[in-house]
């Protein structure tokens, strides 16, 4: 009896669970399906059936399905046939994104071209900066690897760069600097690379310039640690080839040496003051050590902020290396998610600036013992002093003639310890002067003199003798009759007698 009322109770149980269950799916109602899946279109919520309306979401449809040429003629009519519709403005934009889609070099280049008209046409609208921002995605999708072509990846740091500065409010903005911090990221690769190379050839000045150029643009770099522990060994270089220099005094070698040892803990100094979690921090305090140099303390602050930047980083893993040798682009798994990037164009250490950096520190070496030359006070001669080569004369000369004229363009002025009268138009003379002056006992100009009379011309022949007539020619003198016997003429002689039959 007791097994029979429990039967019956499962069953009801089962009967009206089934029932609550089979009421609630009757109840539920169902969702309307949606004929086009228009997520990517920002209008699809604009409930409208105009014709401008139905292209553009069209050429979405399409744009969402591959269809890029089939889009871009539907938007080309919205455009062409609605001049004043209000989707024109996202037709334009949407016209690239067909062309950025399609990708390849060439669609590239037309994308390009139809954003940048866009910015030209609505330079005040939020979608600026999107356009904008696909100009910069266009070169960031074509960069190369850090140890080829770094074209692309410059052309993308600048367009970054001025969305960012041109569009600050904008909400593309997060995103753009991480873009930022990526194309950096391969950049500083490169020229790490470079230094890197320069190191271990042992070109120091130019694997200073390299990575002094990496440390001032790049401080977010991945691997700033090894940029800075790269510019202290370059420098702890130049000072052990100073240190084996030949021909060089022992004083300067040491002095030159000093300046190189300085200037390498200074780089190892910054690596621990501003990378303390660094993984090579530890080396650039063994070597502090070993050059006898104190150590610093970072601040909490660069603690904290260098702790953030790391923690920020993806690690490297081995599929990430596996798929660098196939990809195309470049790998920026390491750059960091945190930070300012750098907006301004970096500044570039040359090596010829190093040079001259080098150079500067052996003069000074070579000068820092040498005492300084006292400077003398230069006097000028006075009136009764002889002039001399190394001292100004304060006697001036007076470039004008006197009044009563002495034939000279220069007024004589008279030393002193004279005891003649001045002539008239002379200042008068000093009673003191050594030198006496030499002046002419009369200023007065000499009378011209008379020209003198010509000679009387007298004639040689006399009047009476028979004078020579010369000879009277008339017409042309006769010329000298010339042998031509000897010699060969081109005329042809007249023959006679029995030569005229001769044909010989």
């Amino acid at each position: 009896m007791n097994r029979l009322s429990l039967k019956v109770v499962a069953v009801a149980l089962v009967v009206l669970l089934l029932g609550g269950a089979t009421a609630n799916a009757l109840t539920k109602k169902k969702k309307p399906k949606k004929a086009y899946d228009l997520s990517a279109n920002p209008l699809a919520g604009v409930q409208s059936k105009q014709p401008d309306k139905e292209l553009y979401d069209k050429a979405m449809v399409a744009l969402r399905k591959g269809r890029y040429d089939v889009a871009r003629l539907d938007l080309q009519t919205l455009l062409n046939t609605y001049p004043e519709s209000e989707f024109r403005m996202r037709a334009k934009l949407s016209v690239g994104d067909t062309w950025f889609k399609e990708g390849g070099s060439a669609a590239f280049t037309q994308a390009e071209a139809e954003y940048e008209d866009f910015i030209t046409f609505f330079p005040n609208v939020p979608e600026a900066a999107e356009a904008k921002m696909k100009v910069a995605d266009i070169y960031y999708q074509q960069m190369e690897k850090p140890d080829r072509d770094f074209t692309n990846a410059q052309d993308a740091e600048r367009e970054y760069r001025e969305m960012i500065n041109m569009f600050p409010d904008s909400t593309l903005v997060p995103r753009a600097k991480q873009k930022l911090r990526d194309v950096q990221e391969v950049l500083a690769e490169r020229e790490f690379q470079i230094g890197n190379y320069y190191e271990t050839r042992a070109d120091f000045v130019a694997a200073i310039a390299r990575l002094e150029t990496v440390a001032d643009a790049y401080p977010l770099y991945s691997k700033s640690d090894q940029v800075l522990l790269g510019v202290g060994d370059s420098y702890a270089g130049e000072a052990h080839n100073i240190q084996m220099a030949p021909g060089l005094p022992g004083a300067i070698r040491e002095r030159l040496r000093a300046m190189y040892e300085a200037k390498a803990a200074e780089a190892y100094d910054k690596v621990i003051t501003r990378y303390p979690m660094a993984p090579h921090v530890e080396d650039a305090r063994d070597r502090l050590v070993a050059m006898n140099r104190p150590i610093p303390e970072p601040t909490e602050a660069a603690i904290a902020e260098n702790d953030a930047e790391e923690r920020s980083r993806q690690p490297l893993h081995f599929s990430d290396k596996t798929f660098d040798l196939i990809r195309r682009g470049p790998t920026v798994v390491e750059a960091v998610h945190v930070g300012e990037p750098s907006l301004d164009d970096p500044k570039r250490v040359l090596a010829p600036d190093v040079e001259k950096q080098n150079k500067s520190m052996f003069f000074e070496a070579v000068n820092q013992g040498r005492p300084a030359a006292p400077a003398t006070a230069v006097t000028p001669t006075g009136p009764n002093e002889p002039p001399r080569s190394d001292r100004p004369s304060n006697v001036p000369l007076q470039m004008q003639a006197p009044a009563g004229g002495t034939g000279v363009g220069v007024e004589i002025v008279n030393a002193p310890n004279s005891s003649a009268p001045a002539p008239s138009g002379v200042a008068p003379a000093d009673p003191n002067a050594v030198i006496k002056p030499v002046v002419p006992a009369n200023n007065a100009l000499p009378a011209p003199e008379a020209a003198a009379e010509a000679p009387v011309q007298v004639n040689d022949i006399k009047s009476g003798q028979n004078q020579p007539s010369p000879a009277v020619t008339t017409g042309k003198p006769k010329k000298p009759k010339v042998d031509q016997s000897d010699e060969s003429s081109s005329k042809k002689k007249k023959k006679k007698g029995l030569a005229k039959v001769n044909p010989f």
